[in-house]
Order: structure tokens, then C-alpha cells, then sequence
């Protein structure tokens, strides 16, 4: 039992509700919490539960908007089972939240807990003080980054929030006006501490809205540059990269760092290429400005474990938006990237993994396919030198906060595998493998795909879509299996579907609200998931050889004859032994003389007695052994005989039952023979009628029509968020230019702003004529159709012929 000493007035969070006689351990199925409420009022909820990866398991309750907190023992008392303590322990804010919690994420050491709404984001630190009115705790709460997304016609909207992997503090958050923010906790909450301004493509040369509008982003993991790289997804599939991002202040281990501190130097420094030289330069300045301690480190002892990043960034230079990521051996064609054939919809969620050496993203598009693909090389950081980023610096000139543009630049060998390090090139990617879902079918828009890693075993993703929860299994990782030796050809992953909630072929409505993987370190593996109507359910999940190829025993001979079969398939009854009969008695070797001698003579006597006692050891012996043997199996037999007479007379009922539905069956037979003909003569006549002989829609006409779809599903949706991002930007910069002409003088004017408002104005003009125009198209389209459909409805009510 772990004890921890705390004031009375900060008690732990280890303390419980009540006092330790009264709690009790019970199936987490069968918990109170999970049991005794009806349900949740809204189902928009994404991920209401969270697990801190060592025993305390938290839930948002929606409807009383506190937290609960379980204490959880794993594999107790048998390794299936999971057991929670009851009564669940309150943690309640310090301040009312007035917004629906859509999501909960816990940080890296469990100390905070995001809470995602649809309109602000907080964060509840579990460390609270007990109240005076009741056994909550009250734990201090806070607001994060209001000033930046919430407005109030709510037009920047939070996309994505993630807790950075190698911070307890840092917050990464990716809004719809295409910024990424960094904020640090610890410091100021409100205000970012590195801001991004994403630009994937040139003003002008979009063809797509979607192509300029973020959906999701993930951190990188610990290999090499990923743990410096933000993955960002967009609404087209494209995927880019922003390398190097790292929170001030944040650790990391040495080895790490020194690895790519001399891969920079043995492969970069010394290239013939000027490119590669340059950016091998920038990336060491970089690396000895953020971790002064690698000037000094000794590469073959470490003397420290772990480094700490210091606030640095490039005075004359900002990232590079590395991307679009297109796979091994893809042209440079605008719509070469993103969305495959095999691809429907647009990409609603994105997930980095990593595998050994492998890096997997997992996008999920909202037709409900999953879009696998690794890394085919390394990420190496890229700068463009000549766009200085806005610094942010105190009065000692240490910089606060960053700022800057980051815009996508055109590279030589896009889709290629180049050999040559460090010339500024995004790595291809490499296609493992396209899921689909088989979701059901959805009348509106498309599937809300949730991805999650196993914390257990990595090579298994779980997806949670509005249909349930399926396991995806990847059983082919090309730099592992080379490293390890194996010659393996690239196999398909494994999809199990887990839980599935949807009862009929279509799907409105989402039905699970909260979903954790749990593990423990004996190598046992659970999920839990939490429906809409609060009932909790528990599974857990195999992962012993589920990696492992299914063994063939070659040795193993096949049954030879059908006598075999059936020999193997008799239960034994009575023993081969006694089947085979006696044994063979073997008479001895008797003299000639014996014959002439008589049999009541003292040898004659001798010779018989000794074939008598031969031949009682055999028959007798045998006989006894028969008598027993049938004796003991006599119970058994009768047993198998009233069986088999009950089989006859069962099998005798249903022959007569059957005979008795014949005649029935042959009514029924006669009937769809003439519903058949009936319906085959409607047939016929509706082939002769005129509408059924109109022409169809030509190869143009059909792909203009997809066009048109896509439009509809994709694009209009992207045009309406960039147009409120616009008018939110349009407005916070309206504010902040009257606040700056009250403060200065009259005589002093500028001309920057109202440069910046017409441009700005020009811009919001030019998006709203083009919605328009796509408007009018739409309705003119959708007019046509229904002329269409009216003459189409006109001829088919003519009279049959």
C-alpha cells in the first residue's frame, strides 16, 4: 500500500472518497456509476474517457459536468477480469463550465486533464482541495487560448488538441484559420507560445478549397527527426510536415540527440551538394543553439540522460511546410496525392505510429476507408532562408514566443526515394494497405473515424466509427522486417470487427461515447468502451502469437483410407487387446517316443497335465477377462443403444413431419411459379415503354456529375469554413486597428492597415463570387434533374401496353 503525506488543505488524489472499509472492488461492467443513470443527453460526444496507463481511470459525466475517478486492478483475480473501486471519487471544477465537454485527454505524468468543448477549451488539474459542502474535490481549472479561438459567432474552430509527448505542460492545438499553436500551461494559457501559419499552396494556383483547409495533426514519435515533426492532415488527404517544433523547456534524451547531431555531421556537413551542406548547417546551428550541452557532450560516455530544449529559433529563416507526402513513385500532379481510388468522402482523422523503426500514418476518410502508408525514408528538418519569423522577447532578449509563415515549396523528386541526405526533399511514402470498413450505409454525411493505438502491442490500430469498434492488425512493416532479417512479402493487415452496436444496415447516429485500451505489465490487454446510454462494457483483447504465421506440420500424415476415419472415430468400448482374440498357444516340442506312451502312465500323466495348464492359462484366463470386460461395459452400452433408439425415433418424427409440410411446400412452389411468370410479363412490359429507352449519360456527363458531388460533399464545406475564418481574422483585425487609432495622435496615421483591410476585403470578395458561381451551378444542375425527373415520371404513368 502506497502512502503519501500531503497538507490537509491539497489532499492527494490518491486519498479516497470514503473511508477504506467502505470501498469496494466490483466488475467495472457492473459499477454503480454505469448502472444507476439513464443515459447522456447529446450524441455528439467523440471520447468522454481517459486512462492515465497505470491504474486510475477517468470519466466526464455530462449531464452533472463533474469528473469521476476510478481506481482500477488489472487482471485481478483472474487475468480476465477487471475490477474498479467503488464509490467512484468527484472531481469538480473550481469554475462553471458552461460548454458541452466533447472530448477528455489526459498529460504524460496524469497531473491534468484536457477538456475539449465544442467552444472552449480547459484544463482541470487532478490535484484538488476537499469541499466544504460534500467529498468532491476541487480542482483548479483553467481556460486555454480564448482570445485566439473563441469567438463570438464561433468562427475558428478548434480542429484538434493534443498533449505534446514530451511535455507535461505544452498544449498543441491546429484551428480552421490553418494555424497551428503551441501554448505553454506553465507560463501563459491564454497566449501561444509558437504560432504557425500554414500555407500549403500558393495564393492562387488552389484549384480546391479543400486543399487549403486542416482537418487533423499528430506529433511524431521518439525516432530521429519524428520527435521534432508535427504531421498535419488535410481536408483533401494531403499530408505535410513541420519539422523542427519543440516546447521550450521541454527533455530529451541525450543519446537521441547526439545520434542525429553526428548524422548531421557525417552525412550533411561534408556532402559535394551545396544544398545539402547548407541544410545540414542550419540543422546543426539549430541543434547547438536549442541543446547547448551537445557542443561539450563526449559521444562515446554519456554524461547526462537527458537534455533540456532552450528557446531558440532562426533570425533570418522560417520552416518549411514539407509536402504534399506522395507515394513511392507519383508524378507532381496537383491530384496525384491524397485521396485513392479505393478512397471516398474526405479525411476526418489522422494517426502516427510508430513501430520499431517504422513510422505508420493511418488516414481515415469519411467513406469509411482507412488509408495506410510508412515512411519509405527519414524526416530531416527544412528551412526557408530570407523569411525572418515574429519574436517575441522579454528585457534580457530571451525570446518568449515565436511566430511565423510557413509556406510549401515545389522539390525536384517528389514520390522518389533519394539516396542523397539532407537536400530538403519530403519523404515518399509507402502504401501498406487500404482498409475498408464495410461500414453501413449512411444517408448524410459521412463517417466521424476515430483512431487509437494499442498500448500494448503497436502493430494493432483500433478505429471507433459510428458503427462500433473494429482491430486492425498490421502483419507487414518493411524496415523491421529487413532489420530483423525476415524475407517477408508485404501481407494485408488483419481486420476484426470488436464491438458492433449497429443493428441494421443503416447508421444515423454515433452509440459509443468513451474508449480507452488498457495494459498491464504482464502482458494482458483490455478495452473499454462506453455507450450513449452509459453502459460500459469490457473485453479483452488477445495478443499472444497473434503476430506469429499460422504453422503447418508437414510431418504429419494424412489418413490413408476411409476404414481409418471411421476406425478413429469410434469411442473404445472394449479393449484390442480382447478383440484380437487369444493369444496363439504354442504347443511344446513333443519326442516321437511320446506317442506309444500311455496315458495313464506317469509321463502320459505328466504331458497332459502340462497341456492342461497351458491351455487354462489361455482360454480360461482369456474367457475370464471377456467376462469381466462385458460386464463393466454393459451400463454403457445400454446407454449408447437407448441413444441410438431415441436418434431413430426422433429422425422416424421428422420424416413424418416433413411428409405432412410436402404438400404445403408444393402450394407454396405453385404460387411463386405464377408470381414469377406474373412479374416477368410486367417486366417485359415496362422494357417496351419509352422512358426505359432513354439515353444515358455520357463519359463527360458522368464525371461532371461526380464533379458536382464532390463539390457538394467536399469543397462547399471547405468554402463556408474559409470564408468564417476570413470574417473571424477580418473582424479581430477591425478591433485591434480602432484600439490602435485611439491610442495614437491625430496627426500620425498609417496606411499598413487599411492596406492589409482592402487586401483582406478583396480576398473575402473573391471567395463569396465564387461560392456564387458554384451555387447557381449547383441549382441549375439540380433544376435539370428535376425537369428530368419530372418527364422521366410523366411517361411511366402512360397506360401499360
Amino acid at each position: 500500500m502506497r502512502i503519501t503525506l500531503e497538507p490537509s488543505s491539497e489532499p492527494s488524489p490518491s486519498h479516497s472518497q470514503t473511508p477504506k472499509d467502505e470501498v469496494e472492488w466490483v466488475p467495472l461492467p457492473k459499477h454503480p456509476l454505469f448502472t444507476a443513470h439513464g443515459g447522456a443527453n447529446i450524441a455528439a460526444y467523440r471520447n468522454l474517457l481517459a486512462w492515465d496507463g497505470a491504474s486510475r481511470l477517468y470519466f466526464w459525466d455530462a449531464n452533472n459536468r463533474f469528473l469521476h475517478r476510478l481506481s482500477l486492478r488489472l487482471g485481478d483475480p483472474d487475468p480476465s477480469s477487471v475490477l474498479a473501486s467503488s464509490p467512484s471519487k468527484v472531481l469538480q471544477a473550481d469554475a462553471v463550465l458552461d460548454f458541452d465537454v466533447h472530448k477528455i485527454s489526459i498529460n504524460r505524468n496524469g497531473t491534468a486533464i484536457l477538456l475539449f468543448g465544442s467552444e472552449t477549451l480547459s484544463v482541470m488539474y487532478l490535484y484538488g482541495r476537499a469541499s466544504k459542502k460534500d467529498v468532491n474535490l476541487i480542482c483548479r481549472t483553467i481556460t486555454v487560448g480564448s482570445h485566439a479561438h473563441s469567438t463570438g459567432g464561433n468562427d475558428i474552430r478548434v480542429l484538434q488538441v493534443l498533449w505534446h509527448p514530451y511535455s507535461d505542460t505544452h498544449l498543441g492545438i491546429l484551428s480552421s484559420d490553418s494555424v497551428f499553436r503551441l501554448f505553454n500551461l506553465a507560463v501563459d494559457p491564454l497566449q501561444p507560445e509558437q504560432e504557425y501559419y500554414l500555407q500549403p499552396v500558393e495564393p492562387g494556383r488552389s484549384r480546391n478549397a479543400s486543399s487549403v483547409c486542416p482537418v487533423d495533426f499528430s506529433f511524431g514519435g521518439d525516432h530521429l527527426w519524428d520527435r521534432f515533426s508535427v504531421f498535419i492532415l488535410f481536408s483533401n488527404g494531403a499530408i505535410y510536415v513541420l519539422c523542427p517544433i519543440v516546447p521550450f523547456g521541454s527533455l530529451f534524451k541525450c543519446e537521441s540527440l547526439v545520434e542525429i547531431y553526428n548524422d548531421a555531421h557525417t552525412f550533411g556537413i561534408i556532402s559535394a551538394n551545396s544544398v545539402a551542406a547548407s541544410n545540414s548547417k542550419l540543422a546543426i546551428s539549430w541543434l547547438e543553439a536549442t541543446f547547448p550541452e551537445l557542443q561539450n557532450q563526449d559521444t562515446e560516455g554519456d554524461s547526462l540522460s537527458l537534455l533540456r530544449a532552450h528557446a531558440y529559433s532562426l533570425f533570418d529563416a522560417s520552416l518549411v511546410l514539407q509536402g504534399p507526402l506522395r507515394r513511392v513513385g507519383q508524378d507532381g500532379n496537383e491530384d496525384s496525392f491524397g485521396c485513392s481510388a479505393e478512397c471516398e468522402g474526405r479525411a476526418v482523422s489522422f494517426l502516427y505510429n510508430l513501430v520499431s523503426k517504422d513510422s505508420i500514418l493511418v488516414t481515415a476518410w469519411s467513406g469509411g476507408q482507412l488509408q495506410i502508408d510508412a515512411l519509405a525514408d527519414e524526416i530531416q528538418p527544412v528551412w526557408c532562408v530570407g523569411s525572418p519569423p515574429r519574436l517575441r522577447v522579454d528585457s534580457h532578449d530571451q525570446i518568449l514566443g515565436l511566430a511565423m509563415i510557413c509556406e510549401s515549396i515545389t522539390c525536384s523528386s517528389l514520390g522518389k526515394v533519394d539516396h542523397n541526405a539532407w537536400l530538403g526533399n519530403p519523404p515518399p511514402l509507402l502504401r501498406l494497405a487500404i482498409v475498408d470498413l464495410a461500414l453501413p450505409r449512411r444517408a448524410e454525411s459521412g463517417y466521424n473515424i476515430s483512431l487509437f493505438i494499442d498500448m500494448l502491442m503497436p502493430e494493432r490500430i483500433y478505429s471507433l466509427h459510428d458503427g462500433g469498434i473494429d482491430s486492425i492488425v498490421l502483419h507487414f512493416l518493411p524496415f523491421t522486417s529487413q532489420s530483423n532479417g525476415k524475407d517477408d512479402t508485404m501481407k494485408t493487415p488483419s481486420v476484426h470487427p470488436v464491438l458492433n452496436t449497429c443493428q441494421s444496415r443503416y447508421t444515423s447516429e454515433p452509440s459509443i461515447c468513451g474508449f480507452a485500451s488498457l495494459s498491464d505489465s504482464f502482458g494482458y490487454s483490455w478495452i473499454v468502451a462506453i455507450t450513449l446510454s452509459l453502459e460500459c462494457v469490457v473485453l479483452e483483447m488477445k495478443s499472444w502469437n497473434l503476430l506469429l504465421p499460422v504453422s503447418i506440420d508437414l510431418e504429419k500424415k494424412p489418413i490413408s483410407s476411409e476404414g481409418e476415419s471411421k476406425e478413429r472415430d469410434i469411442p473404445t468400448i472394449i479393449s484390442k487387446e480382447l478383440l484380437s482374440g487369444p493369444k496363439e498357444v504354442l504347443v511344446p516340442h513333443a519326442s516321437p517316443s511320446l506317442r506309444s506312451v500311455a496315458a495313464d502312465s506317469i509321463e502320459g500323466r505328466s504331458t497332459l497335465h502340462q497341456y492342461f495348464k497351458l491351455f487354462h492359462e489361455t482360454y480360461v484366463e482369456y474367457g475370464h477377462k471377456v467376462y469381466l470386460e462385458l460386464k463393466h461395459h454393459a451400463p454403457q452400452l445400454k446407454k449408447i443403444i437407448n441413444d441410438q433408439h431415441s436418434r431413430l425415433g426422433d429422425a422416424q418424427q421428422k420424416l413424418l413431419n416433413g411428409e405432412e409440410k410436402e404438400a404445403i411446400l408444393k402450394k407454396r412452389l405453385d404460387r411463386a411459379i405464377q408470381m414469377h411468370n406474373s412479374l416477368e410479363e410486367r417486366l417485359q412490359q415496362l422494357r417496351n415503354m419509352p422512358c426505359a429507352h432513354k439515353k444515358p449519360l455520357s463519359r463527360a456527363e458522368r464525371q461532371f456529375k461526380s464533379e458536382l458531388d464532390r463539390f457538394k460533399e467536399v469543397e462547399l464545406d471547405a468554402l463556408h469554413s474559409s470564408v468564417d475564418a476570413l470574417s473571424a481574422r477580418l473582424r479581430r483585425h477591425l478591433q485591434a486597428s480602432k484600439a490602435n487609432q485611439q491610442q495614437k495622435t491625430a496627426g500620425k496615421k498609417t496606411h499598413a492597415g487599411d492596406n492589409q483591410i482592402s487586401m483582406l476585403k478583396s480576398s473575402l470578395e473573391k471567395l463569396s463570387l465564387v461560392n456564387t458561381e458554384n451555387s447557381k451551378k449547383v441549382k441549375l444542375v439540380e433544376s435539370t434533374l428535376r425537369n428530368k425527373e419530372r418527364s422521366s415520371g410523366r411517361e411511366s404513368s402512360l397506360p401499360l401496353v
